[in-house]
Formats: structure tokens, sequence, C-alpha cells
């Protein structure tokens, strides 16, 4: 056996981790990704061009300068990110120290930890699906250290393949029965460093952020309604509301969290549904206009947005009703609520402030139909890419550029009503979304992101005012991207707004492509639904549905241990049987021919030859003795004897025939 690696060994493994590293380079910094790939050509150069191994100091001092690096790249915080780069860098340095079969094995066993933190990263189908073949490379290098002479590489691959489908069955057992207990078993705290950014909403907004997100077609959530999907005009997902501004950033107020939760009253039928929000490193949780009851592990603001408790690393999926009929806040608003939502900065926007104040002897309806006036009646653009604006950007904005994302229209309309005496606040989540047809479930995009305002009237409350809907209401009635298709180019604009989607929305042009994109789509969600969302609570519901009772932890304990001992014991009875040897034909004969003998307390002893045993039975049945010498001669020859004047299909049917015509009870 070999006792360490050869060239051919090293070559397969720098070939895997090269995949391994490939796969990682989105989540690592790319002074890791390059020093690996360095390390990773080093010892290719040992290899192929005699290169000397590196000293112990030269090793020494890269480590320091590794661990440095980490603690200044991830400040000194180490979470996921951080423990990620430490073992890819240290991984990659022991591929310069690897001399022994043991070593070899150490780098085999640390990829496989390295190809499990993709899913600490990702948790989707195609993640599990890019996991399997630098597993089967990592199995068919192990395969290959132990075997005493070297192989192919269609033999290595179809061998390694063949050991992780046996894995199957044991797997699926595991994954259907172990019991799931809420939270993670182990987890590691998210790097606040992080130098990988999700997508999602924060608790600020400026000019040219929203429209942002206008470039990102990846999903920000799933919805699946308990009924009918309220129309595509209905579907505002509340997120973050904002209250003060500074210059063109509003944010929301430390004030606000003194101020007491606003009064609602809901109406006719409530909307239930379940969503499926993917990890965006924020606190906030999307749903629909208004909410009302809200997941366990969340609250409530005063203003009702809905904040989990932590962060959100990873895809969580949370049931929810909202009401689409209903007042907020009209029984009163107080004098700190007034105070925020009617807050301007001094000493910007003068026109915009002066416009406004022209409509203070309105009354609060006509104000609002001012302003939308102003958006509709004016040559305004809804653009996905807007000019950068100067010092006061709402003057800018009204009165210059009048270009502009939905942020543009919410957060001028806001301050033209706080101008005009209104209170008014900013509201920012997701508006719309796309029916995906083959399991009914609604898709949120990150390019869905909106904002639009919230204006207090009398004995009416909070009521929701979108501006960019008198601009381009395409947006609000069919999505982000007829809106892009349908909106007017500005003077000067040479490019339609359709250009400047991300390639992947663009996919509706051609209804084949848009339809496998749906597809896929509606694949992966089954994905989300019932391997990562296969948590406690379903687990307990399918397997209670399937039994037809009550299914418990202990219950899940005794059904696990009964399917390991099953499937164990069916393991070892393949084991066996295919180990066991096959009895030629004349074996098989011979055996019969003992089973007839066993009535008189005739069987061979382990070390008895059949001529031995043919002198037992002679003495024992005497009548017979001709027939059984007979047989243990013939059974001699067709066993042993490797010469014979006859052919072996002679000799064997009159062996048969002899058999046959046994019979120990005749005397």
């Amino acid at each position: 056996m070999n006792t360490s690696p050869n060239a051919q060994h090293f070559k397969w493994l720098l070939a895997t981790l090269a995949l391994i590293l490939l796969l990682h380079a989105g989540n690592l910094p790319i002074w890791v990704v390059i020093i690996s790939a360095i390390f990773g050509i080093w010892r290719y150069g040992i290899l192929s061009k005699n290169w000397p191994m590196p000293k112990l100091y030269v090793l020494g001092s890269i480590t320091i300068g590794i661990g440095l690096g980490i603690i200044f790249t991830f400040g000194g915080v180490f979470g996921r990110d951080t423990s990620l780069a430490l073992l890819v860098s240290m991984l990659s340095l022991k591929l310069l120290e690897t001399k022994t079969k043991r070593d070899y094995i150490l780098v085999v066993i640390l990829g496989y930890f390295v190809v499990g933190k993709l899913f600490l990263f990702n948790q989707s189908m195609l993640t599990f699906v890019l996991s399997i073949p630098p597993l089967t490379l990592l199995t068919a290098a192990l395969v290959q250290i132990n075997l005493t002479s070297a192989q192919p590489s269609t033999y290595l691959l179809k061998y390694s393949a063949k050991m992780l489908l046996q894995a199957i069955p044991l797997m699926l057992v595991l994954f259907v029965l172990f019991p799931r207990i809420p939270g993670p078993l182990w987890s590691l705290p998210q790097d606040a460093h992080s130098k990988i950014g999700l997508p999602g909403l924060s608790d600020s907004i400026k000019f040219n952020q929203v429209s942002q997100n206008a470039q990102d077609n990846s999903v920000a959530f799933r919805v699946k309604f308990k009924g009918v999907v309220p129309a595509q005009h209905n579907l505002y997902w509340r997120g973050p509301v904002l209250w003060t501004a500074y210059q063109d950033e509003w944010n929301i107020s430390d004030q606000a969290a003194y101020i007491y939760q606003e009064p609602l009253a809901v109406g006719g039928q409530p909307i239930e549904y379940s969503i499926t929000l993917e990890p965006h490193k924020q606190k906030w949780l999307l749903m629909l206009d208004m909410p009302n009851q809200i997941p366990d592990f969340a609250t409530l603001t005063h203003d009702y947005s809905v904040v989990a408790k932590e962060p959100v690393y990873t895809r969580i999926r949370y049931d929810a009703t909202s009401y689409a009929n209903y007042r907020l806040g009209a029984n009163r608003l107080s004098q700190r609520e007034k105070n925020l939502s009617l807050q301007l900065e001094e000493g910007i926007n003068p026109r915009t402030i002066a416009l406004a104040e022209q409509w203070t002897d309105l009354s609060a309806e006509e104000t609002v139909n001012q302003a939308l006036k102003l958006f509709r009646e004016k040559e305004f653009y809804y653009t996905l890419n807007p000019p950068i604006l100067g010092k006061n950007p709402i003057d800018d904005f009204l009165f210059n550029s009048r270009r502009g994302f939905c942020e543009h229209y919410a957060i001028s309309f806001v301050v033209l009503m706080r101008a005009a005496g209104l209170p008014a606040r900013v509201v920012t989540g997701y508006q719309g979304g796309e029916l995906n047809p083959h399991d009914n479930f609604l898709i949120v995009r990150q390019m869905d992101a909106h904002s639009w305002a919230e204006v207090w009237l009398k004995d009416r409350g909070w009521v929701r005012v979108d501006p960019t809907a008198a601009v381009a209401p395409t947006r609000i009635e069919r999505g982000i991207v007829e809106a892009a298709r349908a909106a007017r180019p500005a003077p000067g604009q040479t490019k339609s707004e359709a250009s400047n989607l991300p390639v992947a929305a663009r996919s509706k042009n051609y209804p084949w492509l848009h339809q496998m994109t749906l597809r896929l789509d509606s694949i992966d969600n089954g994905w989300n639904q019932w391997v990562i969302g296969y948590n406690q609570k379903k687990q307990q519901a399918v397997l209670s549905q399937i039994t037809g009772q009550n299914v418990t932890v202990n219950t899940l304990l005794i059904w696990l241990i009964y399917a390991l001992v099953l499937l164990g014991g069916l393991t070892l009875f393949i084991i066996f049987r295919k180990n066991r040897l096959k009895l030629s034909r004349t074996q098989q004969l011979y055996g019969q021919y003992i089973r007839t003998l066993r009535p008189f307390n005739l069987t061979p002893k382990p070390h008895e030859g059949a001529l031995d045993f043919a002198e037992r039975v002679a003495m024992a049945l005497p009548h017979v003795k001709r027939e059984v010498f007979n047989i243990a001669e013939r059974y001699n020859t067709l066993q042993y004897s490797r010469f014979s004047s006859l052919p072996d299909t002679t000799l064997l049917a009159d062996f048969e025939k002899a058999i046959q015509q046994f019979n120990p009870k005749n005397t």
C-alpha cells in the first residue's frame, strides 16, 4: 500500500481544491483567493519543476502574515466569513508541507469541511448541485491514496460516485426522522465587517438608493396566499417608516420610539399568507399593508413596521395576516408625532417651500391633489437612472431635472406636504410582484423595491399616497418591467428605460425563456419549502399526517432507532450475500445428496472429505454402499480433477443422474 502521495495524487487533489476555491470565490476576500491560488501553483511547481519545499521559517512567516491580514480584514470579529477565510488560507498553506499519506488525508478531510461551508452562505438547490462534483472528487482522492496501484480516472470517479449513492438511504432516514429542535445546533456570529453585502432595505434612504435596487433581479421574498391573490395595485409590502431628513437622506427617528402605538381599525376579509424571506442582514420583515398578525419572533413598531428580534442572516418563513381595508391613527395624532411629521430642514429647498406655502389655505385633500397635479401636468419623467442632484435636491428635482425614481417622488411629495402644514412621512418597502403560475406563489424581487408617502388626514388617519402613480401609473398597475417599457424618454435620452433593467429581467421578451425561468424558480421554491424549510413544525405536521397520530420527539427517536437498525440489517444482509461464495452446479447437487441423508442423522463433518463421509454412510446404510462411493468418486472428479477423458458436461450429467436416482430408504 502507498505510504506517501505521489505526483498523480497531488495533481488530482490540486484540481479538486481549485474547484472548491472557485465555488467559494464570492464568499472570500480577494486577497485570500489570490494567495490560495499562489500556494496551489507553488505546490504544482514543486511537483513539476522540482522547486524546493519551503523552509519552516518561511511557512511560519507566511502564517503570521495571513493571521494579521485576517484580523485587519474582519476587524477581529470571528464569525462565519472569518472562519472560512482562515480555513481556506491555512488549507492552501498546508499543501506546501504535505509529504506523508497522513498529511494528504488531512487535507482531503479539511476539503470536506470547506465544501460544507458553502451551505453557511447559501442553501439553495443550486448550491447543493454544485457541491456534488467537489465531494465526488474528494472521495475519489481518498480512494486513490488507499489503492495499491494506480487506477484510471474513470474507475476512481465511478467508485466514488457509487460510495456516495450508497449513503443516500442513510441520508434520507436522518433527514426525515432526526428530531429538529428550534434554532441551529451550533452557529457562528455573522461578521459585522463582512465585505459581502446583501441586498435589501435599510433604516435610511437617499436619492438614487432605491433605483439601484432596480438593477437587481434577485428574489427578495416569495409569498403564498391562502386565498385569492390581491390585485397588483394593492400589493404594498410595508418596510421601514422614515420620519427625519438630513439633506437628501431620510431616516427612522429615535424620537419615534417613544410614540404610543398608533390605533388600527380593520374591516373586510383578512388576507392570510406565508412569506419566505431571503437573508438581507436587517431586522425588517416585509408584510402587506396593513399588518394585523405578526410572527412570534417579531415586534410591531408604533407605525406598523414589523421588526425581527435578530437580523435576518438566513432564509426564514413566517405566516402573517393583513387587511386591505383599514384606518391607521384616525382617532388622534400626538403632539410628538405631529412635530416629527412636520419637521423640515432650515435653509434648503426654498423654492419647494415657497410653492407649498401657497397651498396653506386649501383643505387637506385639495393640498394632496395640488401636489399630484403638479407631477401629472408638468414634464416629469420616470427613470431608473436619475441624474445627481445639487445642494437643494428637492428644488433641483422639482424645477430642473424632473427625472426621478420612486424615492424622488415620495420624498418630494412629503416635503411639499410638510411645508403646506400636513403631517407626512416616507414609507419604504416593495410594491407588486410576479405571480408564478406553476405553484401559484408571488415572487417579489429586489427591483420591486419602492417608496411611497403617508399623509395624516383628519378623521381618516394615515392615508397612503403614492405620487409615483401620478407619473408612471404602469409601475403600480403592472410592475417595474412594464413601467420601464412604457416610460417616456426624457429629453436627450438615447436609450429606453428597459435597457436599464438587469438582463435577467428582460427574459419577458422571450416567453419560452421566461417560462423556463419561472419553472426553475418554482423548483427552487419547492426546495426551500421542503428541504431548507423542513423544521420542527413541518416535520411533526408531515409525519403526523402520514401516520395519523401525534408525533412527539420521543416517537421520532424510536422511529429513528428502528429505521437505523433496519437499514443496518439490510446493509449487512447485502454485504454477506454479496460476499458469500457462489455454489457451482456440482456443489448444489452434492448438497441435495446430503439433504437426503439428514433423516438418518448423517451429515459430513467440517474436516471430512467426500470419500470419508461415504465410508460412514456405507457403515450405517450398507444397502447403498455402492451408490454412495460412486457419488463420492464422481464428486471428487468434478471438483478436483483437472484432467479427464470425458467432457465436463458428460461427467456432470452422469453425476446429476446418480444423485436423482439415489434413495437411501430403498432396502
